[in-house]
């Protein structure tokens, strides 16, 4: 096959950049300097402006948009094949939906991702907009979508609860950004810490399956023996908020426990560079790049046997039942009180980091591609 054209959906891109948005900015570079791809780019939502700026610095090249709200164009590929994604980018071989979601098209493949299925496992635990995507992947599937997913965790997910065929879902384990040189340290982001403080650290949006209020409950325990031990929880606002803020007005050690909001990559590599140890309680997780992140700078990691998390992790964290905050306490202790343990996790977790690259990611996801345009050609 000769050189593919693909329709990448860039919409993540927008506003704060979460794990799907991370995983469309390292997927999208990887593709973009590719010589065997002409990569097209397009974000449908009311207000495409932001999507729009960030998919051209990001990729170097201009981005298709439609002005139409989101959800309203969701409800209508949930029921209909109408409009394709030709009428937005013309024709392409493949279109790929990165974030649940991947238009009709009148003649090209069609490739969805799917990060994860908290929708039908905890749908208590997700946004009202996330319910939808279930049936948005499934009648993709019906229409012959192959789809791709981040874990054999989220394979057998999508095998049991959607009913998709084993030969159309393909495991990616998705890449990672090689931090800058730790030779030239960033200072922390003001009111992380107060100065010289060790902390633990959390990142990502605050949400319930995170399980932030379980890791202040751990903290609070762990600080009775560690005077000078902070939490930072660093990520952007999200709809776990109040139960964080509950968990930590209870805890009785308040003064210690420091929120941040969204962070700019160098400020989020600084904070990880000065942690005794990164936390990272889900409930539920399909992926999950705080774990790599930490152990790419360095950092040790405690985190929890959730979903897709220890074929992540492999051996090179402490890993500890979802939801049980003592033991997610005697996990934090053991890293925190014994240097043996934190020198061994350091070094297996930049070995573990090392593995995992946008440019494999990109060179799977292009197999992907010719096989989708390849099935999409022979009906």
């Amino acid at each position: 096959m000769g050189r593919l054209s693909v329709a990448l959906d860039v919409l993540p891109l927008s506003g704060e950049l979460t794990g799907v948005g991370r995983f469309c900015a390292g997927l999208g570079s990887a593709l973009a300097v590719r010589s065997d791809l002409e990569l097209h780019t397009y974000a449908i939502a009311r207000h495409t402006r932001s999507a729009s700026v960030s998919a051209a610095k990001a990729l170097g090249s201009s981005t298709h948009t439609w002005p139409v709200p989101t959800s309203v164009v969701n409800k209508l590929w949930a029921r209909f094949d109408v409009p394709p994604i030709e009428w937005l980018v013309g024709h392409v071989d493949v279109v790929h939906g990165t974030n649940y979601v991947v238009p009709p098209s009148s003649g090209a493949g069609r490739v969805v991702a799917v990060h994860d299925l908290t929708a039908m496992r905890y749908p208590e635990l997700c946004a009202r907009a996330s319910l939808a995507y279930p049936k948005l992947v499934a009648r993709a599937i019906d229409k012959g979508a192959f789809v791709h997913v981040p874990t054999h965790f989220v394979r057998d997910e999508v095998l049991e609860l959607l009913g998709a065929s084993p030969e159309r879902v393909r495991v990616i384990h998705y890449g990672l950004e090689v931090p800058g040189d730790p030779s030239t340290p960033l200072p922390s982001p003001e009111g992380t810490s107060r100065a010289g403080a060790p902390y633990v650290l959390a990142l990502g949006a605050v949400e319930p399956r995170k399980d932030l209020p379980s890791l202040v409950s751990a903290f609070a325990e762990l600080a009775r023996s560690h005077d000078d031990l902070e939490l930072v929880v660093a990520g952007p606002k999200g709809w776990g908020e109040s139960a964080f803020w509950a968990a930590v007005e209870s805890c009785g050690i308040a003064q210690r426990v420091r929120r941040v909001g969204y962070l700019a990559d160098d400020e989020r590599q600084a904070l990880l560079a000065g942690a005794v140890v990164l936390a990272y309680p889900s409930l539920y997780e399909g992926f999950g790049f705080p774990p790599l992140e930490a152990m790419a700078a360095g950092v040790p990691v405690v985190t929890t046997a959730a979903g897709g998390i220890p074929e992540i992790v492999g051996d090179a964290a402490l890993v500890v039942p979802p939801g049980d905050a003592g033991a997610l306490a005697g996990a934090l202790g053991q890293v925190v009180g014994d240097a043996q343990t934190r020198s061994r996790l350091v070094e297996l977790g930049r070995a573990r980091a090392a593995s995992f690259t946008w440019e494999s990611c990109a060179a799977e996801m292009v197999e992907l591609y010719e096989l989708a345009a390849a099935d999409r050609q022979a009906r």
